[in-house]
Protein backbone atom coordinates (compact mmCIF):
# COMPACT_ATOMS: atom_id res chain seq x y z
CA UNK A 1 0.00 0.00 0.00
CA UNK A 2 1.44 3.15 -1.35
CA UNK A 3 1.78 6.18 1.01
CA UNK A 4 -0.46 9.36 0.47
CA UNK A 5 0.94 12.14 -0.98
CA UNK A 6 -0.47 15.83 -1.29
CA UNK A 7 -1.06 16.61 -5.14
CA UNK A 8 1.62 18.91 -5.31
CA UNK A 9 4.21 16.91 -4.83
CA UNK A 10 2.20 13.96 -7.26
CA UNK A 11 2.37 16.74 -10.12
CA UNK A 12 5.98 17.58 -9.83
CA UNK A 13 9.13 16.12 -11.82
CA UNK A 14 11.31 15.01 -8.87
CA UNK A 15 7.82 13.50 -7.47
CA UNK A 16 7.26 9.84 -7.41
CA UNK A 17 5.39 8.52 -10.90
CA UNK A 18 2.25 6.54 -11.20
CA UNK A 19 2.43 3.03 -10.80
CA UNK A 20 2.79 1.29 -14.59
CA UNK A 21 4.25 4.39 -16.59
CA UNK A 22 7.54 5.87 -16.97
CA UNK A 23 6.20 9.59 -16.91
CA UNK A 24 6.31 10.29 -20.39
CA UNK A 25 2.53 9.35 -21.21
CA UNK A 26 2.03 13.26 -21.05
CA UNK A 27 3.10 14.16 -24.65
CA UNK A 28 -0.25 13.95 -26.28
CA UNK A 29 -1.89 16.17 -23.45
CA UNK A 30 0.76 18.72 -24.33
CA UNK A 31 0.25 19.09 -28.29
CA UNK A 32 -1.01 22.93 -29.55
CA UNK A 33 -3.57 22.72 -32.18
CA UNK A 34 -1.75 22.75 -35.57
CA UNK A 35 -4.07 26.62 -35.98
CA UNK A 36 -2.34 27.72 -32.84
CA UNK A 37 1.10 27.12 -33.45
CA UNK A 38 0.45 28.90 -36.98
CA UNK A 39 -1.03 31.70 -35.54
CA UNK A 40 2.03 32.26 -33.35
CA UNK A 41 4.30 31.58 -36.24
CA UNK A 42 2.68 33.70 -38.68
CA UNK A 43 2.66 37.01 -35.88
CA UNK A 44 6.38 36.61 -35.60
CA UNK A 45 7.00 36.65 -39.80
CA UNK A 46 4.43 39.48 -39.81
CA UNK A 47 6.09 41.57 -36.68
CA UNK A 48 9.29 40.85 -38.72
CA UNK A 49 7.77 43.15 -42.09
CA UNK A 50 6.35 45.43 -40.25
CA UNK A 51 9.52 46.25 -38.74
CA UNK A 52 10.71 46.38 -42.02
CA UNK A 53 7.87 48.50 -43.22
CA UNK A 54 8.76 50.49 -40.71
CA UNK A 55 12.52 51.12 -41.82
CA UNK A 56 11.10 51.96 -45.14
CA UNK A 57 8.80 54.45 -44.06
CA UNK A 58 11.22 55.92 -41.71
CA UNK A 59 13.90 56.14 -44.73
CA UNK A 60 11.11 58.11 -46.87
CA UNK A 61 10.31 60.08 -44.43
CA UNK A 62 13.66 61.24 -43.53
CA UNK A 63 14.68 61.86 -47.34
CA UNK A 64 11.66 64.19 -47.21
CA UNK A 65 12.08 66.10 -44.04
CA UNK A 66 16.00 66.81 -45.57
CA UNK A 67 14.43 67.97 -48.86
CA UNK A 68 11.52 70.19 -47.24
CA UNK A 69 13.51 71.87 -44.92
CA UNK A 70 16.67 72.32 -46.62
CA UNK A 71 19.23 70.28 -44.23
CA UNK A 72 20.89 69.73 -47.35
CA UNK A 73 21.48 71.09 -50.89
CA UNK A 74 19.45 69.99 -53.51
CA UNK A 75 22.12 68.26 -55.51
CA UNK A 76 22.69 66.20 -52.52
CA UNK A 77 19.07 64.94 -51.51
CA UNK A 78 16.28 66.15 -53.97
CA UNK A 79 13.14 66.82 -53.67
CA UNK A 80 10.72 63.63 -53.23
CA UNK A 81 8.41 62.51 -56.07
CA UNK A 82 4.27 62.97 -55.64
CA UNK A 83 4.17 58.97 -55.08
CA UNK A 84 5.54 59.91 -51.73
CA UNK A 85 3.49 61.81 -49.75
CA UNK A 86 0.91 59.15 -50.09
CA UNK A 87 3.23 56.52 -49.23
CA UNK A 88 3.83 58.00 -45.83
CA UNK A 89 -0.22 56.78 -44.78
CA UNK A 90 1.27 52.95 -44.85
CA UNK A 91 2.25 53.46 -41.55
CA UNK A 92 -1.55 52.75 -40.65
CA UNK A 93 -1.57 49.21 -41.80
CA UNK A 94 1.19 48.56 -39.67
CA UNK A 95 -0.54 50.13 -36.60
CA UNK A 96 -3.17 47.84 -37.15
CA UNK A 97 -1.98 45.33 -37.50
CA UNK A 98 0.09 45.21 -34.39
CA UNK A 99 -3.09 46.44 -32.68
CA UNK A 100 -4.66 42.76 -34.02
CA UNK A 101 -1.91 40.75 -32.46
CA UNK A 102 -2.75 40.80 -28.49
CA UNK A 103 -6.40 39.70 -28.78
CA UNK A 104 -6.06 38.17 -32.32
CA UNK A 105 -9.12 40.74 -33.49
CA UNK A 106 -10.28 39.75 -36.87
CA UNK A 107 -11.30 43.46 -37.72
CA UNK A 108 -8.35 45.37 -37.01
CA UNK A 109 -6.19 42.19 -39.44
CA UNK A 110 -8.97 42.98 -42.02
CA UNK A 111 -8.50 46.76 -41.78
CA UNK A 112 -4.96 46.29 -42.24
CA UNK A 113 -4.74 44.20 -45.19
CA UNK A 114 -7.44 46.72 -46.93
CA UNK A 115 -5.21 49.83 -46.32
CA UNK A 116 -2.26 47.68 -46.80
CA UNK A 117 -3.62 47.79 -50.63
CA UNK A 118 -4.43 51.56 -50.66
CA UNK A 119 -1.81 53.37 -48.85
CA UNK A 120 1.21 50.94 -49.18
CA UNK A 121 0.47 48.81 -52.86
CA UNK A 122 -0.96 51.84 -54.51
CA UNK A 123 1.05 54.34 -53.74
CA UNK A 124 3.87 52.42 -55.41
CA UNK A 125 2.27 51.33 -58.23
CA UNK A 126 1.76 55.05 -58.90
CA UNK A 127 5.40 56.01 -57.99
CA UNK A 128 6.86 53.16 -60.67
CA UNK A 129 4.70 54.57 -63.50
CA UNK A 130 5.26 58.54 -62.13
CA UNK A 131 9.08 57.63 -62.33
CA UNK A 132 9.30 55.24 -65.59
CA UNK A 133 10.15 57.98 -67.91
CA UNK A 134 12.72 59.49 -66.25
CA UNK A 135 14.25 55.58 -65.24
CA UNK A 136 14.04 55.33 -69.29
CA UNK A 137 15.49 58.64 -69.99
CA UNK A 138 18.61 57.66 -67.66
CA UNK A 139 19.73 54.10 -69.27
CA UNK A 140 18.69 55.26 -72.41
CA UNK A 141 20.71 58.56 -72.50
CA UNK A 142 22.28 58.57 -69.43
CA UNK A 143 21.35 61.16 -68.06
CA UNK A 144 20.56 62.21 -64.24
CA UNK A 145 18.68 65.31 -62.92
CA UNK A 146 17.74 63.89 -59.39
CA UNK A 147 20.54 62.51 -57.06
CA UNK A 148 20.21 61.12 -53.41
CA UNK A 149 24.03 61.26 -52.32
CA UNK A 150 25.57 61.18 -55.64
CA UNK A 151 23.06 57.95 -56.92
CA UNK A 152 20.49 58.64 -59.50
CA UNK A 153 17.35 59.62 -57.36
CA UNK A 154 15.68 57.71 -59.74
CA UNK A 155 18.00 54.19 -59.47
CA UNK A 156 17.29 54.83 -55.40
CA UNK A 157 13.53 55.13 -55.51
CA UNK A 158 12.94 52.02 -57.40
CA UNK A 159 15.33 49.73 -55.20
CA UNK A 160 13.11 51.08 -52.61
CA UNK A 161 9.85 49.98 -54.14
CA UNK A 162 10.73 46.44 -55.34
CA UNK A 163 12.11 45.93 -51.87
CA UNK A 164 8.78 47.66 -50.48
CA UNK A 165 6.75 45.50 -53.02
CA UNK A 166 7.83 42.42 -51.41
CA UNK A 167 7.85 43.58 -48.08
CA UNK A 168 3.85 44.63 -48.46
CA UNK A 169 3.49 41.34 -50.39
CA UNK A 170 4.43 38.71 -47.93
CA UNK A 171 2.54 40.94 -45.42
CA UNK A 172 -0.32 40.49 -47.34
CA UNK A 173 0.32 36.57 -48.23
CA UNK A 174 1.10 35.64 -43.92
CA UNK A 175 -2.06 38.31 -43.33
CA UNK A 176 -3.99 36.37 -45.47
CA UNK A 177 -2.73 32.60 -43.75
CA UNK A 178 -3.36 34.16 -40.60
CA UNK A 179 -6.90 35.42 -40.91
CA UNK A 180 -7.57 31.82 -42.20
CA UNK A 181 -6.10 30.34 -39.26
CA UNK A 182 -8.05 32.62 -36.86
CA UNK A 183 -11.52 31.61 -38.57
CA UNK A 184 -10.40 28.05 -37.77
CA UNK A 185 -9.89 29.25 -34.36
CA UNK A 186 -12.72 30.96 -34.20
CA UNK A 187 -15.48 28.14 -36.26
CA UNK A 188 -13.91 25.65 -33.25
CA UNK A 189 -14.76 27.66 -30.28
CA UNK A 190 -18.31 27.98 -32.09
CA UNK A 191 -18.64 24.25 -32.48
CA UNK A 192 -18.07 23.45 -28.71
Amino acid sequence: MRAWLPPWKMASRAGPRATGTDGSDFRHRERVAEHYQMSVSLKSEIKKLIYMQVALWLLVATQMCVAHFKLLPHDQVAMPYQWEYPYLLSIVPSLCGLLSFPRNNISYLAISMISTGLFSVAPLIYGSMEMFPMAQQLYRHGKAYRFIFGFSAVSVMYLLVVIAVQVHGWQLYYSKKLLDSWFTSTQEKKKK
